[in-house]
């Protein structure tokens, strides 16, 4: 079989102090943190649709890098070739999961019978690349936003037709998920959303992606799908406002709609800023609700304003991402890496270089995240923060049975009240910076 990145050799750990460009410094898979080893708190994922299909395309200029893997694009052995460049790519990185949208992996058609064809036929061969590799499906989506016919939204479209066509994919990228043995199976509401409110009606559009995410999962658990089904939440981009903006409001959605027991969180780094929160923010409050799943590994551009899905490289936020993973135990999922080359990156090379990047942020990360833990200072701190509340009735307040007139009558008694203690952030900044520089 074809060797594609024949000038690639397998990618070892070597240590902080190589400067082989293509050695992990600080990823490696067997050292224990926690009492786990590396890969089983990172179980990393190569994403599909960037890793084999984005070749630098923007909306000035075309491609600037070959993904061609040596056949015609838009053809089934293109298809097939990137299965095998893929499967090669994650072998020498050692990566153990990949993610896929439905036309990622097969050129659509343009009747849907002939597509799902084509995923019959692709699939059949990626089963055969993960019982010869041990390479595993982390988990599975549907396009439902490149297509014309999504213009409006998939969900929340004006029409029937369209609403049925979306309700096809997604039964078939249903069924392939468990055909793979994916864990998990993600709605990314792209374009469900609005660009103004004067021709769109609100309430119904949410209703009918409710809708819609009631019958995939009645369909999924019905075809034997135990997995998770996730949301993976973001604030605009395509649309001006998409209905799953943040965390919270992706929670409240489906605590109103009753999907909460089938659904959690896939976050992404980059989403999280473009709703103006940290990437730590979105974790926690995903972590509060029992509802952290999994994870797009990727940062933004703080002086862009949209979606750039850059490899991640800032240890600082790696570090601070994986300490909410350590405290709300690890995913049901994994990390995916929904992060693309730079344009001018345009080479096999470069792409084992982000991943090397990707991998070893995040390993540094784990590894400066546990050391957060071992030293307990900031653990101490919050717990010291709240301890008026362990008396009588700050117990009383946290379990409900306290009444307003009670704490009323408690601040007349008082008559003042002083200032909360120092929350001393910057001294709490400071041994982040400690356990990471010192």
């Amino acid at each position: 079989m074809k060797e594609y990145f024949a000038d690639i050799p397998k990618i070892k750990y070597e240590g902080k102090a190589s400067k082989n460009p293509l050695a992990f410094r600080y990823y490696d898979a067997d050292r224990i943190i926690l009492g786990k080893k590396m890969s089983d708190h990172l179980p990393f994922a190569m994403a599909w649709w960037h890793n084999l299909c984005a070749a630098g395309t923007d909306m000035f200029g075309r491609d600037t890098a070959d993904k061609s893997f040596g056949a015609q694009k838009g053809t089934m052995e293109h298809a097939k070739a990137k299965v095998d460049a893929g499967f090669e790519f994650m072998q020498k990185l050692g990566i153990k999961y990949f993610c896929f949208h439905d036309v990622d992996i097969v050129p659509e058609a343009e009747d849907i019978n002939e597509t799902n064809r084509r995923l019959d036929e692709i699939t059949d061969y990626l089963l055969k690349k993960m019982e010869e590799t041990g390479i595993k499906c982390l988990w599975g989506t549907a396009n439902m936003f490149s297509n014309p016919r999504f213009m409006n939204g998939a969900g929340s479209t004006n029409s029937v037709d369209v609403y049925c066509f979306a309700a096809a994919q997604i039964k078939k990228a249903i069924e392939l998920t468990v055909k793979l043995g994916g864990k998990g199976y993600v709605f990314w509401g792209g374009r469900e959303g609005y660009e103004t409110l004067l021709n769109t009606d609100v309430r119904f559009e949410q209703e009918n992606i409710a809708a819609l995410m009631k019958m995939a999962v009645e369909y999924g658990r019905s075809i034997g799908f135990t997995g998770d089904f996730y949301i993976e939440p973001k604030p605009k981009e395509p649309m001006k406002h998409q209905y799953d903006f943040d965390a919270a409001t992706a929670i409240g959605f489906l605590r109103q709609y009753g999907l909460d027991k089938d659904f959690k969180m896939n976050i992404e780094a980059n989403h999280a800023t473009l709703a103006g929160h940290t990437f730590r923010h979105e974790l926690r409050i995903s972590a509060i609700n029992g509802m952290l799943g999994s994870i797009d590994a990727n940062q933004g551009d703080y002086l862009l304003g949209w979606d750039t899905d850059e490899f991640p490289y800032n240890v600082y936020e790696s570090t601070l991402c994986m300490y909410e993973v350590l405290k709300a135990g690890g995913l049901t999922g994994g990390f995916n890496f929904d992060a693309k080359n730079r344009r001018p990156s345009n080479t096999p090379e470069d792409m084992f270089h982000a991943y090397i990047l990707g991998m070893d942020t995040f390993a540094l990360g784990l590894i400066k995240a546990a050391e957060l833990i071992e030293d307990g200072e900031l653990d101490e701190f919050v717990e010291k923060r709240y301890e008026s509340f362990k008396g009588e009735l700050g117990q009383k307040i946290r379990s409900g049975t306290a009444t307003l007139s009670e704490l009323a009558a408690h601040a007349e008694e008082l008559g003042s009240c002083k200032t909360p203690d120092s929350g001393r952030q910057e001294y709490l900044e400071s041994i982040v910076n400690r356990i990471l520089f010192g």
